[in-house]
């Protein structure tokens, strides 16, 4: 396929390496060659099977626009937007476009979130809980996309809001964690990324599944069809 990836940091520089891997023709640009989505005319994104998105919360949202525009493929990974997904969302339905977004490309992260759920149920046998995540000093928004679906999954599953607890230092991958307390015991989930690679893989996985489809997709809801 002809990828086009969003973003030079970290992230975003492994997804092209990982695509490369996997024998993907790769353009990239980074926020100085595409402020406010100015690269992405339609003429320019033509080639292109998919866009796969790692920026800024301030950028995303322009940068998917600009691809239901031109009715392009677009793998959104950046957080921080979701107040603007249900526009985005009509926005690519009514293009007939395809729009695939996620907290988190892992799949590991995506097998947490069904063990979070599952655990759901302690919060009705008086158990207490507090979610804690901890990212790198870099990291623009907090809490994290993930600690958001986490504490999401936990109101919808038992009705109950748990407190998310954030820390920005060094250069700390991704830390989820999600503890339950009760006078019996305590129960301690964890998921500690050792590196971005899983979120490179999950997000060109993404790409390849999207591309030919419309509509809007959570990637919880696709990752087990990749």
């Amino acid at each position: 396929m002809q990828l086009l990836i969003l973003g030079r940091g970290k992230t975003g520089s492994l997804v092209a390496e990982v695509a490369r891997e996997r024998r993907h023709h790769v353009q990239v640009l980074g926020g100085a060659d595409n402020v406010n989505a100015c690269a992405l005319t339609p003429g320019f994104l033509a080639p292109f099977n998919a866009v796969i998105d790692f920026t800024t919360p301030a950028a995303v949202v322009g940068n998917a626009e600009a691809c239901i525009r031109a009715r392009k493929c677009i793998v959104i990974g950046t957080t921080g937007w979701y107040g603007e997904l249900p526009r985005l969302s009509e926005l690519a339905l009514a293009a007939n476009a395809g729009l695939l977004y996620g907290s988190n490309f892992s799949i590991g992260v995506n097998l947490f979130f069904e063990i979070v759920q599952a655990s759901a149920a302690a919060m009705n046998f008086d158990y207490s809980g507090q979610i804690f995540e901890r990212h790198h000093a870099q990291k623009k928004d907090a809490p994290s996309g993930t600690a958001v679906t986490m504490q999401k999954i936990i109101r919808e599953s038992s009705q109950q809001e748990l407190e998310i607890v954030s820390f920005r230092e060094g250069d700390a991958v991704g830390m989820h964690e999600l503890v339950f307390n009760s006078a019996a015991d305590r129960i301690y989930l964890c998921h500690d990324a050792k590196s971005r690679r899983g979120f490179a893989e999950g997000a060109i996985r993404a790409a390849e599944w999207l591309v030919g489809k419309s509509g809007v997709f959570d990637f919880r809801t696709v990752w087990r069809e990749l």
